[in-house]
């Protein structure tokens, strides 16, 4: 697994890296980062000293002032779901940390995983005091072995330091942390799905009420949060609430991680203060490759509605991206330039929705399945023009109607692609098959050796 730095050697001190704010990617690049004695050498584990001498209550207080939202898709706030846990209730509390990362162009938790382990595990120790849990999960996506075995190590490690086990969080307060592998379902993001897996049953969203806070794992009030917002929690404690606050906007303070990937020069993780534009991280990417243009982009991965060209300059935080008409999702910047056929990059993402269903609600197990089969036959010159409506139809039957997100994220490349791109489905039609030409819809199209490879959306 290669793992890229947020910064960007690519300028002086006053060039465009200025804009980069790295602290979760500060010390990737440096011999063993992962390990515990690299993370203390870095102000490891003092966040974690700051917040076991405050108050559980005052914790949780300290996180919502900071302003620090779930960084997994949804944007809620961290410190808002910390307080629904009820207290007094007689029952153990539960963290559920989810980093099953299965959303088409989202790679930022597992490089935070691999590189960096102990920012999470801190992060663990002080929501765990928070919320009074005794005992987190970490629900890993299975596939990812390298990182399973540091995931491991590192928890091996802060057990012999006592940062884990008992007595961790103070004389009598004992922390377990569990490293669970999933079996790869896309379906197991949905945390209500991670929940049933984790208790050793199928994965599928579960009926709310009740909401994991009230009755989430094994019954009882859990807190589910995304990698990146618990790892974000240690640096918010040690280095206080105001400098958290002073990046970002006020909506949406702080930092976070943009994953840039596809028809750009550099791609990788590009750790910044939220609110930042795709035209300033092309900037510092070196744009895209040499000699071609953006045609379409996602903003937060596939299940977000796309954007052009002309959304260059929209602020990358949860309201600027929200008033464009997308969702900054998990910030999974996949760009593709003009060579990339628009219909076979929906067909390839709807392929994945289609399969990756769990099968418990009609919308989604049937709506994507025809969803493929329509997408193919215009892919292929074998559709007509009440098909783009049909598409249309079929998608507004999934959106907002499904059991879970999950659905609604199927229906939105169909949306956006025929909103900006619908002429590209005519000319499918109307030219009974797809004007591009494969071998340039490629990362490699100047390579002899590799021209003939077809870009996977």
């Amino acid at each position: 697994m290669t793992v890229t730095t947020s910064v960007e050697k690519n300028g002086d001190a006053a060039g465009p890296e200025k804009l980069l704010a790295p602290v979760l990617s500060a010390h990737w690049d440096e011999p063993r980062s992962w390990t515990l004695e690299s993370y203390r050498r870095h102000d490891g584990y003092k966040g974690l000293r700051k917040a076991l001498a405050m108050d559980p209550d005052d914790v949780i207080a300290y996180v919502k002032e900071a302003g620090l939202r779930g960084r997994g898709g949804a944007g809620f706030p961290t410190g808002m779901k910390w307080q629904f846990i009820p207290q007094g209730d007689g029952k153990p509390h539960y963290l559920v940390v989810n980093a099953d990362e299965s959303e088409p162009g989202t790679c930022k938790d597992i490089p935070l995983l691999f590189a960096n382990p102990h920012s999470l595990i801190e992060g663990i120790a002080i929501a765990c005091h928070a919320i009074r849990s005794a005992h987190a999960f970490i629900y890993l996506r299975g596939e990812t072995v390298p990182v399973l075995r540091r995931l491991h190590e590192a928890v091996r490690e802060a057990r012999e330091a006592g940062l884990v086990g008992p007595d961790a969080l103070g004389p009598g307060k004992p922390l377990e942390i569990t490293v669970h592998a999933g079996a790869g379902a896309y379906i197991c993001g949905e945390e209500t799905a991670l929940l049933d897996s984790l208790e050793g049953r199928r994965g599928q969203p579960r009926l709310r009420p009740p909401f994991p806070a009230v009755a989430g794992l094994y019954a009882c009030p859990t807190v589910v949060n995304n990698v990146e917002s618990i790892a974000s929690v240690p640096a918010i404690m040690h280095r206080g609430k105001e400098w958290f606050r002073s990046m970002g906007s006020e909506k949406s303070p702080g930092f976070t991680l943009y994953s840039l990937s596809g028809h750009v020069v550099n791609p990788g993780q590009y750790e910044a203060p939220l609110g930042i534009t795709l035209r300033q991280l092309l900037d510092m990417s070196g744009g895209i490759r040499p000699g071609h243009r953006l045609k379409f982009w996602t903003p937060g991965g596939s299940s977000t509605p796309m954007f052009t060209d002309e959304h260059l300059d929209v602020p990358l935080d949860y309201e600027g991206v929200g008033a464009a008409g997308s969702m900054l999702g998990t910030k999974a910047l996949q760009c593709f330039d003009e060579t990339t056929c628009v219909v076979r990059a929906v067909t390839r993402w709807t392929e994945f929705y289609a399969h990756e269903s769990c099968g418990k609600c009609t919308p989604c197990r049937e709506g994507t399945y025809w969803l493929v089969q329509l997408l193919r036959d215009i892919e292929d010159g074998k559709g007509v023009m009440t098909d783009l409506d049909k598409l249309n139809d079929i998608a507004d039957n999934i959106n907002g109607k499904s059991f879970c997100a999950l659905g609604d994220g199927a229906a939105s490349p169909i949306f956006s692609s025929l909103k900006y791109f619908r002429e590209e489905y005519e000319e499918h039609i109307t030219g009974r098959g797809c004007p591009f030409d494969p071998a340039k819809s490629t990362l490699w199209a100047d390579d002899p050796k590799t021209a003939h490879l077809e870009v996977k959306a």
